[in-house]
């Protein structure tokens, strides 16, 4: 399944939002429009679905519903999100969740349900609150999605949010993991436990899908030859790479000896290839030559074509958005306003669109409309 459709009104910068989703689909805004706090919100879903989760903890990390609710919210404050899922975005909705965020103004009361609802194909499964929830009131500081005993019947919602995966890979942790303590990050967005994930894959499937992984380094980085995985005396797991080299057997590097471009790419690849979930991806063309970033909307789509996998990715580059298999319905264009930020499919704008059809790309078409309209005046500083 993949989410075909996103409402959300009071979301961090955004006041309302009501856009479809397809397989993949690039957001492009100017810095702080809100990029990251669209793709935050599957991840806040992944949260309260988790086995370990749960609303109140989901909000909890985000500082507290204060933390997330617009800034331009005024008469009706409260958060809401409501997702379709399906299995293709032309294919009608199997779900629809929708859930209201509400607390008292003044009150040290935690947030609660202002509402919870689940239509399935057959017609609506769940509308709260429910005359349960009048005569105990507390049972709505937690969702129906998260508890087991209570979800059976539209579980499939909460699985597929559990799925939800995302990306931002830091390569100083990648290389010296072992420096860093203290407590980690929900999912390791940042790449801190990256090689113990692949060491938790099953050796047959780490191994194909190492071999595939090879097989894209070997187009974007000179001189590479093969990649294995090893593990040193103290079974600690390790990404070892074969260079050509003048020397006759080659020369060999594990990952703390890569180069930022080169763990991005492996974390990238690997992130592609490693579930069938939503995968969110925040710039992905850091540290990254133009000419491997041109590559990446081909490489998304070859390396999940055997286990298709939505991806939202997060992106201001050019290069990355000159690929011309990238349709104007697939890209999200954050605008930020006194209101909080409209998100416009690109396709909707017919400047854009006549662009497009000139022969621009759809980076050159869009990408300018980022831009700050006071970005030159940088250079009198």
């Amino acid at each position: 399944m993949i989410v075909t459709r996103l409402i959300l009104k009071n979301w961090r910068n955004f006041k309302e939002v009501d856009v479809a989703l397809g397989d993949r689909v690039f957001l492009v805004g100017p810095n702080a429009a809100g990029k990251s706090n669209f793709i935050e919100v599957f991840r806040f879903l992944r949260d309260i679905a988790k086995p370990d989760g749960g609303l109140q903890s989901a909000l909890n990390d985000l500082g507290g519903l204060k933390k997330v609710r617009c800034l331009a919210a005024r008469k009706k404050p409260d958060v809401e999100i409501e997702i379709h899922l399906a299995e293709s975005r032309e294919a009608a909705p199997e779900w629809r969740y929708s859930l209201g965020l509400t607390q008292k103004p003044g009150e040290k009361t935690p947030p609660s349900l202002a509402f919870e609802k689940i239509v399935g194909r057959n017609g609506a499964m769940l509308e709260r609150p429910d005359d349960k929830d009048k005569a105990d009131p507390e049972r709505l500081t937690q969702t129906l999605l998260e508890q087991k005993f209570a979800n059976a019947d539209f579980r499939d919602v909460a699985r597929f949010l559990e799925t939800v995966s995302y990306l931002h890979l830091v390569p100083q942790l990648v290389r010296h993991a072992d420096k860093f303590v203290g407590p980690h990050f929900t999912g390791d967005p940042f790449g801190l436990q990256f090689m113990r994930r692949l060491s938790d894959v099953g050796k047959g499937s780490r191994t194909e899908m190492l071999h595939r992984v090879e097989r894209a380094l070997r187009v974007a980085v000179p001189h590479f030859k093969k990649l294995r995985y090893v593990e040193d005396r103290r079974g600690n797991p390790h990404i070892e790479v074969l260079y050509d080299h003048w020397r006759a057997v080659g020369a060999r590097q594990q990952e703390d000896q890569f180069s930022d471009g080169t763990i991005r790419m492996l974390g990238l690849f690997w992130a592609l290839l490693e579930g069938q979930g939503l995968l969110l991806l925040e710039e992905p063309e850091l540290s990254l030559n133009n000419d491997i970033v041109r590559q990446i909307p081909g490489l998304m789509h070859e390396l999940t074509r055997q286990t298709p996998r939505q991806v939202m990715v997060t992106t201001h580059s050019y290069a990355l958005l000159a690929d011309s298999g990238i349709g104007l319905e697939e890209l999200l264009l954050l605008k930020p306003n006194p209101e909080g930020t409209t998100v416009t499919q690109a396709s909707k704008l017919k400047d854009v669109k006549a662009l497009v059809e000139g022969g621009l790309s759809v980076g050159e078409a869009v990408l300018p409309l980022t831009n700050p309209p006071e970005a030159a005046q940088m250079s009198l500083f």
